[in-house]
């Protein structure tokens, strides 16, 4: 398996991450997840719609979840937009947090089981068993308009291209 390092730090300090990182202009690759009912889902559900995927570590940091809480908002703005969060969280900590912030208006989903989409994306810390901060946005055509990978996993994103590329593809 393809291993990136030099791309990522964890509190300062260089991480590996397993896969092939994906690239703005490919092909979305289908993965797998559950959601908080533990029911499998695959990013070609969601085909025909824009997707953002917000990649976390865990909804149990303080950037994680503002992180989510910030999408929770951002997406009411969008149509035919598709929010898929996702973590190596169990979904019953997924499930939890989403009652306790009220989170409605995307779906989160665990990469726990099964670590689909860390590795089809190039994304999963191998380090630490969990997933790189990371935003992707896919068109409705299934191609990959945008990508962040957060330096420093304790950092946030750049919220507000992620926005704008959705805004322009959706």
């Amino acid at each position: 398996m393809k291993r990136n390092t030099g791309l990522v730090t964890f509190g300062g300090k260089p991480v590996t991450l397993m896969g092939k990182l994906i690239r703005p202009g490919q092909p979305a690759k289908n993965f797998f997840a559950m959601d908080t009912a533990l029911n499998t889902v695959s990013l070609s559900d969601f085909r025909g719609k824009v997707r953002i995927i917000s990649s976390i570590t865990s909804v149990d940091t303080d950037v994680c979840a503002q992180q989510t809480r910030r999408f929770n908002l951002e997406i009411s703005k969008l149509e035919n937009t598709r929010l898929l969060t996702i973590s190596c969280d169990l979904p019953f900590a997924l499930k939890r947090f989403c009652a306790t912030e009220q989170i409605e208006r995307q779906l989160m989903l665990s990469d726990n089981r099964d670590r689909d989409f860390g590795v089809k994306y190039g994304l999963l810390v191998e380090e630490l068993g969990m997933l790189a901060r990371a935003v992707v946005v896919i068109d409705s055509h299934d191609v990959i308009r945008y990508l962040e990978v957060v330096s420093e996993i304790g950092s946030h994103p750049d919220y507000d291209s992620v926005m704008a590329v959705a805004r322009e593809v959706s």
